[in-house]
């Protein structure tokens, strides 16, 4: 994210200028704010590894990636991998509980998404696709799922009801393409079976939850629809996530603010999903996802405040 890296240090550089008295007031405000003050930053409560890499990086410059040379800040954006002032002993490394697709749209930019803040901190779990080189995920469709506020969206709750919809139907029965339907239509529960979802649920769990990967796109808004409409994703089982906010400092005006940055989106729904799906009390297993998103938050933020712009 060099654009993100080189926005906020641009904004430091803008404060520095103002000399150190203006610095030292603007630390003052900041540290005599209560709690309270930062209700509007779910960021704070996350139980992150240190950061203290960040700073000293931030003192030293930019630095050289160590498999492409380019000059970077914090990470190369292109290697996935911290720069040569980032030691990789300091990055956390996170275990998801299934495996996580990323298709970014080629029109991205590499250095304003977050969706490589995923395979740097999770590189065993997490793989990125440059669309349209995509897999093929027809014949697995009745284990991913798609994560899309789609007309046909489901929450994460019914997620395991509704993969177990697709294996009693079978993968190759695109007739009767569940995802395609209301909720209502395609679950079509009598009163009397309705006690049995809860079953169907605690089925899934006994064998292991039936979802194995789950697939993020990585584009703008506007650019999603090149991508949702590519055969090779037709059929998955839709997933919204439609009660968390953004913190994303580009959020794209006219869209609603539950309309998250792609690592947000990972992150929030991991955290839904063990609690949701795997029924285990979140302990902040997979807070460090946002290990170099909330550094970056608060960087933005802080430098806004002391330029006088919040």
């Amino acid at each position: 994210q060099l654009t993100m890296s080189l926005n906020s240090s641009t904004l430091f550089n803008e404060e520095n200028s103002q000399g150190p008295k203006r610095n030292t007031e603007c630390l003052a405000s900041l540290e005599l704010q209560t709690p309270s003050s930062f209700q509007d930053n779910p960021l704070q409560q996350l139980q992150l590894a240190s950061q203290e890499v960040f700073e000293k990086a931030k003192k030293s410059g930019r630095s050289k990636c160590p498999r492409c040379s380019s000059s970077r800040m914090f990470y190369c954006y292109t290697c996935f991998v911290p720069v040569e002032a980032v030691p990789t002993k300091d990055i956390p490394t996170v275990k998801l509980p299934l495996k996580i697709d990323i298709i970014k749209h080629p029109n991205e930019t590499d250095g304003k998404s977050t969706a490589v803040h995923a395979k740097l901190l999770a590189p065993e779990d997490v793989t990125i696709y440059k669309y349209p080189c995509i897999p093929e995920y027809k014949e697995k469709r009745h284990e991913i799922a798609l994560i899309f506020p789609g007309p046909n969206s489901v929450s994460v709750k019914d997620i395991a009801f509704h993969l177990q919809k697709y294996a009693e139907k079978g993968v190759h029965d695109s007739d009767d393409d569940c995802s395609r339907e209301p909720f209502r239509k395609q679950a079509k529960i009598e009163p009397k079976e309705e006690k049995n979802l809860d079953e169907c649920i605690s089925s899934n769990q006994s064998e292991g939850t039936r979802l194995k990967k789950i697939i993020f796109i990585d584009s703008t808004w506007n650019q999603t629809n090149k991508i949702i409409t590519d055969e090779r994703l037709q059929g998955l089982l839709q997933i919204e996530l439609k009660t968390r906010k953004t913190c994303f400092w580009r959020h794209q005006k006219g869209k609603p603010d539950t309309y998250l940055s792609t690592i947000e989106a990972i992150y929030y729904f991991l955290v839904d999903y063990h609690q949701e799906i795997l029924k285990e009390n979140y302990k902040g297993q997979y807070d460090n996802l946002l290990f170099f998103f909330s550094f970056m938050y608060t960087l933005i933020k802080n430098a806004k405040c002391c330029a006088g712009k919040e």
